[in-house]
């Protein structure tokens, strides 16, 4: 990670502790109501985590399922640019799919981006690619869906990180439905893991070669 990664990455930090601030002295209720506003992001260290995962495992095709602002797409975008790879990130928000494209140019890492913006379910349909390494941070009745679509082109060791399993609270039902259809792959070896708000990380398991 070099100066132009490091210097974004403290412009999102900034955004991110002026957030908090007003999540502390604002209504809940009306926060809730404004939070496509808000960053929201994975988190630090939960990132780099992911980031150095990524890395270890020399993954290629990476998919990122909910770009938001960029926070996550940043620590991918810079995993792809050091194992050769690519980036394909979703977005249903053309202004923060915007806001992402212009922080990851000043990381000089756009050019490891694939850009998608619209229904993430419909545009996985006609993804080709197979896929090494996928984050799932989207809404959170969408997980099933579109893991189910990403499933079969996983590559064998592809790893699947999904965030959100534990907070916030009111996502608990859909994220234990997620963990109990991850939990239905014979071929697919899974942890929660309680990082950030929890990760639900998922190995699909190399096939044994006949003796």
């Amino acid at each position: 990670m070099d100066d132009l990664f490091n210097s974004v990455l403290a412009e999102y930090t900034q955004r991110s502790e002026a957030e908090e601030h007003i999540w502390e002295t604002e209504d809940s209720a009306t926060l809730f109501q404004r939070r496509d506003e808000f960053l929201l992001h994975i988190g630090e260290h939960p990132a780099r985590f992911l980031h150095a995962l990524a890395v270890a495992n020399e993954a290629k095709m990476l998919v990122e399922i909910g770009t938001s602002y960029g926070y996550s797409t940043l620590f991918l975008a810079d995993a792809a640019r050091k194992t050769g790879g690519k980036l394909i990130t979703f977005e249903i928000s053309a202004e923060k799919q915007n806001y992402a494209k212009e922080k990851l140019e000043k990381a000089n890492l756009a050019e490891y981006v694939d850009w998608q913006l619209g229904d993430a379910v419909s545009l996985l349909k006609e993804l080709k690619n197979s896929v090494d390494f996928v984050l799932i941070d989207i809404w959170k009745d969408l997980y099933i869906p579109c893991f189910e679509l990403l499933y079969p082109k996983l590559n064998p060791g592809a790893i699947i990180a999904a965030d959100n399993m534990l907070e916030p609270k009111m996502h608990r039902e859909d994220a234990e439905k997620y963990r109990a259809a991850i939990k239905k792959k014979r071929d697919l070896q899974t942890l929660l893991l309680p990082i950030g708000s929890g990760i639900e990380l998922s190995c699909l398991i190399p096939q044994q070669l006949p003796q």
